[in-house]
């Protein structure tokens, strides 16, 4: 039986999603694990389905003990704390897990990108494995569309129930904020599909009316070899649309990935599939694990991620 030790550095709602999705895997798996945590705040409570699965606790801000090893890292703190984390970590890793996006600035010392580089350093991209994007992927000639338009609108204060936004840090700047940086997402599957685009404009700003400092709005036009792309994202969007469209020769092509629903306009066909958020966060966790154990590459390296934060910042 494998065993596997591994650190969650913050422990925020996806990290809590992350936690409950590597016990779960690792379990059906029929490996052992432990997990320690690392918190600014060890008296703020966590739930009791948490803290019966971890084995350790300790304040971030402890030197760690030089012969501390982890077979994986999670680092799920805020954008703002990445860099740091990874730097502190990056000796006592054989693998990490970063959650998007990878920084909330593209002015770092990218030594520290090299001093990782032999490490698997995967960046979390969950839309991939999202059914209608695999679906795509796996049974569709993407490549071959003309034009690409894609959508992510939603209302930021219905994004984490029970929670201020104004709290939160997608509402600052300094924070990692912003709805370019937020929604990576997009730009993560779109270079996925299409690669890095030769030309892109950006508008980056604040908008609504929404009580936040980080912008709200950022729309893109790209162009890559074959293909144009146009990108939406914003905040203050009442009915969350989160779509891609494809412009192929012969028909049009709707993915709700919201909605579940990929409709081929002109021929009338419809496909539904199940939308469940952590159906696609669990494959992710699984791939991640088969990127561990040496069974498959890392597809979503620091590389790749570096690049993305950059075009997210029109910047290629």
């Amino acid at each position: 039986m494998k065993h596997y030790h591994i650190a969650f550095v913050g422990l925020g709602s996806i990290g809590q999603r992350h936690f409950n999705n590597v016990c779960q895997l690792l379990t059906s798996r029929g490996c052992s694990f432990s997990i320690d945590l690392y918190r600014n705040d060890l008296a703020k409570r966590l739930p009791k389905e948490i803290t019966e699965r971890v084995d350790r606790q300790y304040l971030y801000s402890e030197q760690l003990k030089k012969e501390l090893g982890y077979d994986a890292v999670f680092v799920t703190n805020p954008t703002s704390l990445h860099y740091a984390a990874i730097a502190k970590f990056k000796n006592h890793a054989a693998a990490f897990f970063i959650e998007k996006p990878l920084f909330d600035s593209i002015s770092v010392d990218e030594s520290l990108l090299k001093d990782i580089k032999h490490i698997p350093t995967y960046v979390a991209c969950p839309l991939r494995y999202h059914p209608v994007l695999q679906y795509i992927e796996q049974h569709v000639d993407y490549k071959s569309a003309i034009a690409v338009r894609a959508i992510s609108s939603s209302y930021l204060p219905d994004w984490r129930p029970g929670q201020d936004y104004r709290k939160c840090y997608s509402a600052h700047r300094d924070m990692g904020g912003g709805v370019a940086i937020d929604l990576i997402h997009e730009w993560d599957y779109l270079t996925h599909f299409f690669g890095i685009p030769k030309v892109v404009f950006s508008l980056q700003e604040r908008f609504s009316s929404l009580d936040i400092d980080s912008d709200d709005v950022a729309i893109y036009i790209a162009k890559t070899e074959k293909t144009t792309i146009e990108l939406h994202l914003d905040y203050f969007g009442r009915e969350t649309l989160r779509s891609l469209d494809l412009f192929m020769a012969d028909d049009t092509i709707q993915c709700d990935i919201a909605g579940g629903k990929i409709t081929w306009m002109k021929e009338g066909r419809i496909l539904k599939f199940n939308s469940d958020r952590n159906h696609y966060q669990m494959k992710e966790i699984e791939h991640f694990f088969d990127i561990v154990d040496g069974k498959i590459e890392n597809d979503s390296d620091v590389r790749h991620a570096y690049r993305v934060l950059k075009l997210t910042k029109g910047i290629l």
